[in-house]
């Protein structure tokens, strides 16, 4: 390399210091002051507990006791809730509804469970295959998702690193559990109808299969206050239509399906997965309606490019939101992102073939990396050309470039801390908190030496 990464890395280091943050940054910062920890009271009788953990934990008060929708992260956590809405009210806990197993909503069950000082234990109701997605990975011996879902999560960053997660303040689980899978396996009532009623402590509330991040999520439709409970199904931010940790297709169609079935029920509020609720029925209505159909845009958008031949990379740069709805807080990629939306869509109706003869069998990366270097006139300009392309602001180009050179195993050290640096600066710009988590994690574990 015609000058040294070291004295490189130096000097980008002395211009980050004085630099302005990037706007998506000052956007994600923001973002932290609608994640605090609040109690919304969305319906006489329905309490909300947002930013107390990562996933929303409410409260409806019926005449004999309560009723606790998803239990948060942690039991911790859920102690925090449980004595905020103690406050409130000192009603037992009669039944626990779980929207879906993800450990983020069920985690803190164990507390909600003893929480009577009766010792009456309450029914936890929940769909079924309930955890249908930690249930489709332990199927097959897949694990790697806890790696994945740790650089999403921040949880391997320090502090200093994290801002938030997008739709949910930063959490740090303890470094043996993956957060992402449901810990609480058996709920006490499933069910597998399209609609079930129960009727606890007083209340009557209707459990409405909604498969759409997962296939087991359902919402609470809570009638006599027009409440839904919408699961992850909505937030306030454009969703996780794909998690970057690894998932199964999830059904679009069958989200945006979800949604319209909320609708119809002819809400007045809704109590989002994650995020502030919604309260009113103008908001209610405009939001949900928005977000279905901002969904439902990009789906048939994608399907229309697919229909055409396009692939995936083609498909990325021509599906973007209309300017209209990607304006919009709730639909902003603070979580979830579009371009993975559409290459999500694209291989789970079509697989990982793009239809181009040329990618069914591509040359292995080594290969491919010595003809890149050939056409660069060798190896060591090529690494110019990363250097280069870094100092000139084009972080994307010299993080592909760096795959090139490790592929080849070229002066691998430092190689890595150039591709760590150029994942930094690509984070920077980035809104979706758990996409610059993962960046930043990636190049964390780059500028560890190579023999760890």
């Amino acid at each position: 390399m015609k000058t040294t990464l070291s004295l490189l890395l130096m000097l980008l280091l002395s211009i980050g210091i004085h630099a302005e943050e990037t706007t998506a940054t000052k956007l994600l910062r923001a973002r932290s002051a609608d994640l605090q920890p609040t109690i919304t009271r969305v319906s006489p009788s329905v309490y909300t507990a947002s930013g107390y953990s990562p996933a929303n934990i409410s409260m409806i008060v019926g005449k004999t006791g309560v009723v606790i929708v998803d239990t948060g992260m942690f039991p911790a956590h859920a102690q925090t809730v449980l004595d905020a809405f103690r406050k409130i009210t000192d009603l037992p806990v009669r039944a626990i509804i779980l929207t879906h197993g993800h450990g983020d909503h069920a985690g803190g069950v164990s507390l909600f469970l003893s929480a009577n000082g009766d010792g009456e234990r309450p029914l936890v109701y929940a769909r079924a295959p309930f955890n249908s997605e930690g249930a489709h990975f332990d199927h097959a011996g897949v694990t790697i998702n806890g790696k994945r879902g740790a650089r999403q999560g921040g949880f391997l960053l320090p502090p200093e690193k994290r801002i938030n997660n997008g739709i949910a303040p930063a959490a740090y689980p303890p470094k043996d559990v993956n957060a992402f899978a449901s810990a609480f396996t058996e709920p006490d009532v499933t069910f597998t109808d399209a609609r079930t009623t129960i009727n606890v402590a007083g209340l009557t509330l209707d459990l409405v299969a909604a498969s759409g991040e997962t296939e087991d999520q359902l919402y609470a439709w809570f009638p006599a206050e027009k409440v839904v409970f919408t699961g992850d199904n909505f937030y306030r931010s454009w969703p996780n239509l794909y998690a970057i940790r690894g998932t199964g297709y999830r059904d679009v169609q069958a989200w945006i399906n979800s949604l319209d079935l909320m609708l119809k029920e002819g809400p007045h509020h809704a109590v989002p997965g994650h995020t502030l609720p919604l309260v009113g029925q103008e908001e209610t209505t405009e939001t949900l309606t928005t977000y279905r159909d901002a969904i439902a845009y990009v789906f048939q958008a994608t399907i229309e490019g697919m229909n055409q031949g396009m692939t995936p990379d083609q498909l990325v740069e021509t599906v973007k939101l209309p300017a209209k709805w990607a304006e919009k807080d709730y639909l902003r990629e603070f979580y979830g992102n579009v371009a993975w939306s559409v290459r999500a869509i694209y291989t789970g109706h079509l697989g990982w073939f793009d239809g181009n003869p040329t990618t069914l069998l591509p040359l292995a990366p080594k290969e491919e990396a010595e003809k890149i270097a050939a056409l660069a006139g060798g190896v060591d300009k090529l690494a110019d050309q990363a250097q280069r392309a870094l100092e000139a602001g084009d972080a994307q180009w010299c993080a592909e470039l760096s795959d090139h050179l490790l592929a080849l195993n070229y002066n691998p050290a430092e190689t890595r801390l150039l591709k760590a640096t150029a994942l930094e600066a690509i984070a920077e710009n980035v809104v979706s908190g758990i996409g610059r988590n993962y960046y930043l994690t990636v190049a964390q574990e780059l500028r560890r030496p190579v023999a760890e």
